[in-house]
């Protein structure tokens, strides 16, 4: 997701010369390096400065210009928070918040680098929506979003490296603030986003060739706004709905999921996998840490089968 960021990024400032690229001790490469060696009056890399860049945005967002602050997910975010709630949300401007490497894709550098808590913390404060691509094609469309788009402040989601795609067989295009059919069943609903993504599919796979279900994928890209009635129609069409999610328990997919579920007098069983509600002094791979977590395959799949027995 990364590389692709930083290519889509290219392409649309190149299209728009309003765009303006503000990173904090991240050094450019690939496609940023060529964002920087063309439009060096655009690229602006404050240091380790992040309420600098934060604030340098919302004075670019005010002259008319269409900022994008980047880099690692803790630090675009947490480290000045009050600017970004103050500079970019209470004055509604157009800034794109990129949390590169966000969940728990740092998993060797620790919670300082984990950023477990960022969809809930980003959804609390008006104006700002938020927007988690499962892969490098969404991510794609996510950028030409935001690189247009004069509606407000976006935290944009992304992960490092490697991601897969999953979305070259959708059942429909990627829109702004609506559910994507990744794949469409008919018994089980497995609502998710992100690079997590991967895991849905191959607890899908399981729950098919081992139960003989059904089951839709779906990506839930547009986590604020959420789409309240696409959730509700996969809630009422599916007998089973699972969320899975690279996310603490409160105030991520899963709760807006179960809020919606009792307004709406869902009867459809309903499960969440999500990261523990604790930090985790674990150092391993990106993967063992999902596992450490409980959001490996086999334990999902285990719980499922028993409900499904």
């Amino acid at each position: 997701m990364r590389n692709a960021f930083s290519e889509a990024l290219y392409e649309s400032a190149t299209a728009n010369p309003d765009i303006y690229v503000i990173v904090a001790d991240i050094s450019p490469a690939g496609s940023m390096m060529k964002f920087q060696e063309e439009y060096p009056e655009r690229f602006i890399n404050v240091g380790v400065a992040e309420q600098v860049m934060t604030g340098m945005a919302a004075g670019l967002a005010l002259k008319g210009k269409q900022p994008f602050t980047y880099t690692i997910a803790t630090f675009t975010l947490y480290r000045p928070f009050e600017m970004v709630r103050d500079d970019l949300c209470y004055q509604n401007m157009p800034v794109t918040i990129v949390g590169m490497g966000a969940g728990v894709v740092y998993s060797g550098l620790g919670g300082t680098h984990q950023t477990l808590e960022d969809v809930a913390v980003a959804s609390a404060v008006p104006n700002m929506r938020v927007i988690a691509p499962c892969d490098p094609e969404e991510l794609r469309d996510a950028v030409a979003y935001c690189a247009t788009q004069r509606d407000g402040p976006v935290y944009l989601r992304i992960g490092k490296a490697g991601e897969p795609v999953f979305s070259d067989n959708a059942e429909e295009p990627w829109e702004f603030g609506k559910l994507r059919y990744l794949k469409r069943g008919e018994d089980v609903c497995v609502l998710t986003y992100g690079p997590i993504t991967k895991r849905a599919f191959e607890l899908a796979e399981r729950l098919e060739t081992e139960h003989g279900q059904s089951v839709s994928v779906v990506s839930a890209h547009t986590i604020k706004p959420l789409d309240d009635t696409g959730v509700r129609e996969a809630l009422h069409r599916h007998k089973q709905v699972v969320v899975l999610e690279e996310h603490v328990p409160h105030g991520g997919l899963s709760s807006r999921v179960k809020e919606i579920a009792w307004d709406s007098k869902a009867l459809c069983g309903l499960h969440s996998f999500t990261l523990g509600d604790r930090f985790r002094h674990f150092y391993g791979t990106y993967d063992e840490l999902l596992d450490e977590n409980g959001l490996s395959v086999e334990r999902m799949f285990a719980i499922m089968s028993a409900e499904l027995a």
